[in-house]
């Protein structure tokens, strides 16, 4: 019987492992219309459709099964193209706006079927220093490395470092190198490269790619990360830290990185490498959101001796990290969500209540609301924000009373009836749910 591609891929991530010079040079049987239909399955619904305006509930079981084999062979014929994305505007924490693309339903199936491909191959070669869209790995295992490190090593400096608009900036001829470390399919590659140059469409103006990957696309998180783990770990990893007299290391969630830095100069010079080897890959670093921060064990009391009351802090995957100490004095440092994230948070949830209020009654709204609350525990209820989850608990009923205190006379609270509200249909507590250090 003929083995499925789920199992080829699992025998490939073992190849991939044991062989880290393997280069695959036959990959384009894996993407047969079995496979796509699995694909397919896995894609949620309820999502925004791509410019031809089909979403995944659209198309029965005949019809995808049907158009899904017309793309194989169309693969095959080398006479797929994928459509241009539809661009939407999400708004960012600092006001201004970004670009998502948003692929049609079969340009997902395909990007998702050669997303776990590539993951199969290159998975096995990423350093653990990598945390962002990897199996087994989250934000949460991210910020307890981080943790870790300040607390476990000598880490006095933190190069916080921010990269310019990455997801739009990737170059593509450098992109194809380093796919071509492990692929030798050039069949696949250049399938690979027809979606990084799709385009975009936005209000129906169409825009070529010349360089990038559009946020938003499936494919996008792997190929991010294999560029980052070229131009970035692996130079990290081999130069600096070879080269370094102290203690150096890297953190990467996605595009989002920190250093911990033993001595001072050195945090310097790896700051200014740093700048000049993204330059060479068409990268460059957001001056504005790039510092060097005196950060760690001794940090509290070198800045208190030169006049400081407090010390600086950095933010990371939406958290302030800030030096503190145990009740018996020992150093510690903690989180709390961030200023910018929890106004981001707030805001949100102001606008859900605001919307709902006029037509629905609190019980039509109640599963909506403990499914955000909870969301948002779940994130931010790291070890030790417990003041900033009920920061968050405490601002979401001030809006909730507000909003339903301005309902019809019929309809509205006052105190009294809010609180035997909440008595009855009570809302998720504010609660810790991931430890990042072993104190509670």
């Amino acid at each position: 019987m003929e083995t499925n591609t789920a199992t080829k891929l699992i025998l490939i991530a073992k190849i991939a492992k044991e062989r880290k010079t393997e280069k695959f040079t036959s990959l384009m049987h894996l993407l047969n219309a079995e496979y796509f239909y699995e694909c397919f399955t896995e894609l949620k619904k309820r999502k925004a459709a791509g410019i031809d305006g089909r979403t995944v509930e659209s198309y029965s079981d005949g019809e995808i099964k049907q158009i899904l084999s017309q793309t194989v062979e169309a693969i095959r014929q080398k006479k797929y193209h994928p459509r241009p994305v539809r661009s939407v505007a999400i708004a960012k924490d600092n006001g201004k706006t970004r670009s998502l693309g948003i692929p049609t339903v079969v340009d997902k199936v395909v990007q998702l079927a050669m997303t776990k491909i590539l993951t199969a191959i290159y998975e096995p070669s990423l350093l653990d220093v990598s945390y962002g869209y990897r199996p087994e790995r989250d934000a949460h295992t991210c910020l307890k490395a981080v943790n870790h490190m300040i607390m476990q090593k000598k880490v006095n400096w933190i190069i916080d470092a921010d990269i310019s608009g990455y997801f739009d900036t990737i170059d593509h001829t450098w992109m194809m190198r380093c796919i071509s470390e492990k692929i030798a399919d050039p069949n696949f590659k250049s399938l690979i490269m027809r979606f990084l140059r799709a385009g975009t469409m936005k209000e129906n103006i169409y825009q070529g790619s010349a360089k990038g990957t559009p946020q938003g696309g499936i494919i996008s998180p792997i190929l991010a990360n294999i560029y980052l783990h070229f131009v970035l770990d692996l130079w990290f990893e081999r130069k600096e830290k070879r080269t370094a007299i102290g203690y150096v290391e890297l953190i990467r969630y996605a595009d989002d990185f920190l250093i911990g830095v033993q001595h001072a100069e050195e945090a310097k010079q790896i700051l200014t490498d740093l700048a000049d080897r993204l330059k060479k890959f068409g990268l460059r670093l957001a001056e504005e959101k790039t510092s060097i921060k005196e950060f760690g064990r001794f940090a509290l009391e070198n800045q208190t001796k030169r006049g400081k009351r407090k010390s600086e802090t950095f933010d990371f995957l939406g958290f302030s990290h800030y030096c503190s100490s145990t009740r018996d004095g020992r150093f510690m440092v903690k989180v709390i969500t961030s200023k910018k994230k929890m106004k981001k948070s707030l805001t949100t949830m102001h606008r859900f209540l605001k919307s709902v209020r006029v037509n629905k009654h609190p019980k039509d709204i109640w599963l909506t609301l403990r499914l955000k609350l909870q969301g948002h525990y779940n994130y931010y209820g790291v070890s030790g924000n417990i003041e900033g989850l009920k920061h968050y608990d405490k601002k979401t009923q001030e809006y909730l009373f507000y909003w339903f205190s301005k309902k019809s006379q019929r309809d509205r609270w006052n105190r009294e009836e809010f609180r035997r509200y909440l008595a009855r249909y009570p809302l998720p507590q504010p609660k810790l749910t991931y430890a990042i250090y072993n104190t509670w």
